[in-house]
């Protein structure tokens, strides 16, 4: 079976509490439910760290895989959604390191056969320009960049899925802005001093 984008608009019909013992009595039902709840935040997350939509559905699917073949460990200590994207979030920053690894490599044999084009500027939407300074971020200015900025998680939560503090939270989102700022400034055309 070919995994495809979550849909955004599924209702919740039943909540976390209600659907963990459920799942864990083996009701397909609520396995879905629980799917359908979650997934598509989750998607979302990982489409934002990746960049890149296959890439996010293989998050998406190992997450899930996970979530479910540990749900029986899920202890409560924070909500279950923080506890899937603690999960996704790890997926989605190992798949970012092996994608970085193989196109390093890629680019390392091109290199070596002397295939590598040289690099022109191209004139490219603000999309893909943010896109791209986000890519320059580190992987933990990144991941709390995306969580906070763009999926309005709280600190605490974020804090409780990359196991900081919530200041170390605030603190690498101010930086990521900053670098941000640094960086996409000059195609905004705003003079920034």
């Amino acid at each position: 079976m070919s995994a495809t984008r979550p849909s955004s608009h599924v209702p919740v019909p039943a909540a976390d509490d209600d659907l963990v013992p459920r799942v864990l009595a083996g009701d397909p039902v609520a396995e879905r439910a629980l799917y359908d709840a979650h997934a598509p935040r989750v998607y979302r997350v990982a489409y934002r760290l990746t960049g890149d939509a296959d890439l996010a559905l293989d998050v998406v699917q190992e997450t899930f895989t996970r979530v479910f073949a540990n749900l029986q460990g899920f202890e409560g200590r924070s909500s279950l959604g923080t506890w899937i994207h603690t999960i996704a979030l790890s997926v989605a920053s190992n798949g970012l390191r092996r994608e970085r690894r193989h196109r390093e490599r890629h680019l390392a044999l091109e290199g070596q056969a002397g295939l590598v084009a040289p690099g022109e500027p191209r004139d490219v939407a603000l999309r893909e320009r943010i896109h791209a300074a986000m890519a320059t971020l580190s992987e933990e200015l990144r991941l709390v960049f995306v969580m906070a900025a763009i999926e309005g998680f709280t600190h605490d939560e974020i804090a409780a899925a990359l196991g900081i503090t919530s200041a170390a939270s605030r603190a690498r989102l101010t930086r990521a802005r900053a670098q941000l700022r640094t960086l996409l400034t000059p195609y905004l055309g705003v003079d920034h001093d």
